[in-house]
């Protein structure tokens, strides 16, 4: 197996959640020499020097500055480190007739439900613990790592209909069962006790949670000749393993432009977040490494800015064996065929004819096959990072991904060779 595929299988394992793929992405960095700086410091770059920042624990921007005058810009890599599916709410604990207790959910992004049953499921995310200064709680990252809970369908003896259609209440149908109860007053406070003992802490220390549900099925090669991934959260973890392992492989070269990978959260939701894509986080960013480095000011930055390229890494749709006609008739990616270039007319994308040309050229000089993805005409399609970071920054850019099958299910489908490809591509633009 190729190390950067094993790489990324091992990354898919370990990350179940924003928070843990942010605290993954952090610890590589850590790894490769990079400095952690606070957004809350007085930051003093070196032309060449490598340093991130991490915001509310789920958000990861790393940075190399450039060895020029700031003006020559720089080259970005976005991704998102969420994906759909499941959070925990408040007081969650839920038990019927039956001494059985569930779990109360809310519905995370665009899951397809249907995928999330009968699944062996886990608890992971952060919690916050009680300090003396209210206003500087600690954060605990936590990740059981075990099968705790299914999402049980109803049998088909119950709904002889269900496989011709059966439309799912989000609040009815797809609540998880964690336990059987000896009695049905030891429900209250479940939850917390049980996240307490995994951390080592007293139940009382936990002031709050963000907790996901994920599906403890490792990622997995399949095919005669391994060339495809199965995995969770590919849509859009595999991008942030490209564009990680892209900038650290190009920590080799010295660069006039400053590298810039920013890894956001809340895309699945419209990244209307302090930690998304719509914030000026990214900009404020770069900013501070343009005065840092010694910019005169706000021209100085626009300056940079016009001279700057961003590759906004979102995974794209695969031409689907079985359902060819959703396709475009002229656009067909297919698994393994390279990287998509994605285009729309109504500029849900930020991809135009120039960035486009750019794009594809990066890929020609790497080696690297590249496609186009466009919408069917009668489908519509979503947006991703590109265009809502273009409202904060007139940033020149495209936005593409590697192709894949299902996505915002339980399980996608990815090929191996457009991760190598997408890495090389990535890897070429970061070097250029």
């Amino acid at each position: 197996m190729n190390p950067s595929t094993a790489s990324l299988l091992e990354f898919l394992d370990n990350s179940p959640c924003n928070f843990l793929a942010a605290a993954n992405v952090a610890a590589a960095l850590d790894n490769a020499g990079f400095t952690r700086l606070l957004m809350s410091d007085s930051w003093a770059l070196e032309p060449g020097g490598r340093y991130y920042v991490v915001q509310n624990d789920s958000a990861v921007f790393a940075f190399v500055p450039g060895i020029a005058a700031p003006e020559y810009g720089f080259k970005i890599v976005c991704a998102h480190s969420d994906s759909p599916g499941f959070r925990i709410k408040p007081s969650p604990e839920m038990v019927g007739k039956s001494p059985i207790l569930k779990l109360n959910t809310e519905v995370y992004g665009g899951p397809i439900l249907y995928t999330w049953f009968d699944r062996p499921l886990s608890i992971s995310g952060r919690v916050i613990l009680r300090t003396d200064n209210p206003l500087r709680p600690e954060t605990r990252l936590v990740n059981f790592r075990r099968p705790l809970l299914t999402i049980p369908h109803l049998a088909i003896h119950y709904n002889r209909s269900v496989n011709e259609g059966n439309p799912l209440s989000r609040q009815k149908d797809m609540l998880p069962v964690l336990a059987i109860l000896r009695d049905k007053a030891e429900a209250d406070g479940y939850l917390l006790r049980l996240v307490a003992e995994e951390l080592g802490v007293a139940p009382e220390e936990i002031l709050d949670f963000d907790l996901t549900l994920y599906d403890t099925t490792p990622a997995c090669l399949f095919g005669p000749s391994e060339e495809f991934i199965s995995s969770g959260r590919i849509d859009d973890l595999e991008m942030v393993h490209a564009g990680l392992t892209a900038l650290t492989a190009s920590l080799d070269t010295d660069s006039a432009m400053t590298r810039v990978l920013a890894v956001f959260d809340n895309e699945e939701t419209g990244s209307g977040t302090k930690q998304g894509a719509a914030s000026p986080i990214l900009r404020d960013i770069l900013r501070r490494v343009a005065d840092s480095l010694g910019g005169d000011g706000e021209e100085s930055f626009i300056r940079a800015v016009a001279n700057s390229f961003m590759i906004s890494a979102d995974n794209g749709h695969a031409l689907h064996p079985n359902y060819e006609e959703k396709q475009d008739p002229t656009n067909l990616p297919a698994l393994g065929g390279g990287p998509v270039v994605k285009i729309n007319a109504n500029c849900k994308y930020m991809t135009d004819a120039d960035s486009a040309a750019v794009f594809r050229a990066i890929c020609q000089k790497a080696g690297v096959p590249v496609q186009t993805f466009v919408n069917h005409s009668d489908v519509a399609g979503g947006s991703t990072l590109g265009n809502i970071l273009t409202s904060q920054m007139p940033l020149r850019g495209v936005d593409m991904g590697a192709p894949q099958w299902a996505m915002h299910s339980c399980r996608e489908t990815a090929a191996v060779a457009d991760h190598l490809s997408t890495i090389a591509t990535f890897s070429t633009f970061y070097r250029l």
